[in-house]
């Protein structure tokens, strides 16, 4: 993370969000938009990450404006928590910096019938259980492996192939965001080499921020949304944290090898080369959208089945089936992609490219792509905390579709570089302090508990507070983590 600090315009346009003016720099043509509340904004001046929000202000065809969320931090190109909408039609642009390297990295909530007192007995030896039948770690092979025609499909039909596998049952599929496919999706414009590294890793938790925690339910904010979802009081959740591990990484790599020269090619001026694009309808763009489609295909993949085998676990610590402990998916949300959505834009309904990376979609109640079960209360939003605080389940809101194309924030933002985070951690035992606060948590190496601790994060209950008060997503339910397997 760059240490320099921001010091261009931040001018406050309400209370829960700032505005860069595209005057700032000639060739932005759009202003930036940061929603973030005064609490948050100083964080936000400590990096680089609002100069990213200006620099993509630069992309051709991007509408209404660049977009950060309360979350942001320096990322890659974008900021993470960035989000911007290109329209093909005047010459927009897709680029890869806007889908991040871990293409649909992403949430999923299974509930259960289980409450605090019936695990608590027995956190210890069921977190234990799970890191060691869960891979996690770099590189990590699995238990399952596609390779061939298996591999191919698997990009190409997403989380259904499971179903034909018997790895995932329809209310699986039914839960999943685009029913975990992306239509367009081509196994043929993914590398040998990226179907290689992933051959091994579906269902393998990864390493970094990635992980898989059991939690409980820790308040009600909004009864009845909660009550459709199945939550309550006290009962014990697992989230799951991953993505599309080294074959997405390797589609990213590709994709910005390839696109190196195409500014250049197409007459794109840029401020940073790290915003790599090109047109969407270019052979390159055309190319990329094809291989990030296979790459989303393949993530929701590696989250069903991280989800079975934590089932599994489950069914072998408690004694009973899965099925009877009533651990259902409660939804599955996506936050590195872009995605081709239908928004009103400055009184027209257009077709565009909306780019989230480190932000996740918050469709409103009635919108036709969410599940009919959670219609009337808008579509479930799950945002990760770090893993000695909380986490939240939202549902979005019509604040959504009018300021961010139909987007929230997606956790809680480094709050610390990694090196930082290890630097602090010298002499510490970050796992016993975890401990003292009522999480077991196990990991690789103590240098993964070191970088991830919760003071390397912001608290999530602030950023939750500004997306709330902002009308994009409402809170529903706080988690509370008792236990953790990370990398």
């Amino acid at each position: 993370m760059p240490k320099e600090t921001y010091h261009g315009p931040l001018e406050q346009v309400d209370a829960c969000c700032y505005r860069i003016p595209k005057s700032y720099k000639p060739g932005m043509r759009v202003d930036g938009l940061i929603f973030a509340n005064e609490k948050l904004i100083d964080a936000v001046k400590k990096d680089q990450a609002a100069e990213q929000v200006a620099n993509v202000a630069f992309l051709p065809g991007i509408q209404h404006a660049s977009l950060a969320m309360p979350d942001i931090h320096w990322g890659y190109g974008f900021c993470i928590g960035g989000v911007c909408a290109t329209d093909p039609d005047e010459g927009g642009v897709i680029s890869p910096g806007g889908v991040g390297y871990d293409i649909n990295c992403g949430v999923r909530l299974m509930r259960s019938n289980l409450y605090y007192r019936d695990v608590k007995p027995h956190i210890r030896d069921l977190v234990e259980s799970l890191f060691r039948n869960i891979p996690t770690g770099v590189g990590k092979s699995g238990r399952y492996e596609f390779r061939g025609k298996e591999i191919h499909q698997l990009l190409a039909d997403g989380s259904r192939y499971l179903l034909s596998r018997g790895l995932a049952e329809q209310r699986d599929i039914d839960y999943t965001e685009a029913h975990g496919k992306l239509d367009g999706a081509d196994p043929d414009q993914v590398s040998d080499h990226a179907k290689n590294r992933g051959a091994e890793q579906c269902g393998t938790l990864g390493s970094g921020n990635h992980f898989l925690e059991v939690q409980i339910v820790d308040a009600i904010f909004d009864a009845d949304a909660a009550a459709v979802m199945g939550l309550e009081k006290d009962m014990v959740c697992v989230m799951i944290h991953s993505g599309s591990r080294g074959l997405g990484y390797q589609v990213c790599d590709d994709a910005l090898h390839m696109l190196r020269k195409a500014p250049e090619k197409y007459g794109i001026e840029l401020p940073d080369r790290q915003l790599a694009c090109a047109p969407i309808n270019s052979p390159e763009g055309v190319k990329y959208i094809a291989a990030m489609r296979a790459a989303a295909n393949f993530a929701w993949c590696n989250r069903q089945l991280l989800m079975q085998q934590a089932r599994e676990v489950f069914a072998d610590m408690f004694g009973r089936k899965w099925q009877e402990m009533q651990m259902n998916l409660v939804y599955d949300v996506c936050h590195n992609i872009a995605k081709f959505e239908e928004h009103a834009i400055g009184g027209k309904t257009k077709k565009v490219w909306v780019h989230r990376k480190g932000a996740t979609r918050a469709f409103p109640p009635e919108h036709p792509e969410i599940p009919p079960l959670y219609r009337k209360i808008g579509q479930p939003v799950i945002i990760p905390g770090d893993m000695g605080r909380a986490s939240w389940v939202l549902v979005g809101q019509p604040g959504s579709m009018e300021k961010t194309f139909g987007t929230t924030c997606h956790g809680a933002g480094r709050a610390m570089s990694r090196t930082a985070a290890l630097k602090d951690a010298i002499g510490r035992r970050i796992d016993k302090e975890l401990e003292a606060r009522g999480v077991i948590a196990r990991a690789q190496s103590r240098k993964g508990l070191a970088e991830e601790q919760p003071k390397a994060y912001k608290n999530v209950d602030d950023v939750v507070e500004v997306v709330h008060n902002a009308g994009l997503s409402r809170k529903v339910a706080r988690m509370r983590p008792i236990g953790v397997i990370k990398g």
